[in-house]
């Protein structure tokens, strides 16, 4: 039982890593086009000079 003293805390910790690298994720705008990103990566069109 005192592995748990060590195990709790490390488990929140993660949890709030995992946390804060999701909402850095959302305000860096990594969700918000993936229907487009879907279709693109299937097309079969090459863009040899694409928009910025």
């Amino acid at each position: 039982m005192d592995v748990l003293i060590f195990l709790i805390p490390a488990s929140l910790g993660l949890g709030a890593l995992g946390l804060a690298a999701f909402l850095w994720s959302l305000r860096n705008r990594q969700y918000e086009d993936p229907k487009g990103d879907a279709a693109r990566i299937l097309s079969s069109e090459w863009d040899d000079k694409p928009k910025p």
